[in-house]
């Protein structure tokens, strides 16, 4: 068996790979590759080395049919978009998730609509913890 590649967070292109297989649920390399936008252009040997590195990481585990790798992901997408906060908020926000709350509201050009559905959210946990 191979060793694990650590590593808790993905690259870009493993995203890329990772939210293709979110979607699929499962797939072979030729129906990740398949999935990508046609400009990306990738050949089928990359796209069989990223999910290698992908499988060492830990992020899918595959089986084989007949002579295809069937990949499926190991971590569900939610679980995944909940680590990279959490390391966001750790690496740039000094581990506090307010001020990661506060840049979002106060730069990224949020609409009066955006900030009632993150008021109607806080507000919706709060009732929910006080239960």
């Amino acid at each position: 068996m191979r060793k694990r590649k650590s590593g808790n967070l993905l690259t870009d292109v493993e995203l890329e790979f990772m939210t293709e297989l979110w979607e699929l649920g499962e797939g072979s390399v030729r129906d990740v590759l398949d999935q990508l936008p046609k400009e990306r252009a990738l050949a089928y040997t990359s796209g069989a080395t990223i999910l290698r590195i992908l499988e060492e990481k830990g992020f899918v585990t595959s089986r084989k049919e007949n002579k295809t790798l069937i990949y499926t992901p190991l971590l569900a997408k939610d679980a995944y978009q909940t680590r990279s906060l959490k390391n966001l908020s750790q690496t740039l926000f000094d581990d506090t998730p307010a001020m990661l709350v506060a840049r979002l509201v106060d730069d990224a050009g949020l609409t009066d609509t955006d900030l009632e559905e993150i008021r109607a959210l806080v507000e919706r946990r709060l009732r929910d913890d006080s239960d």
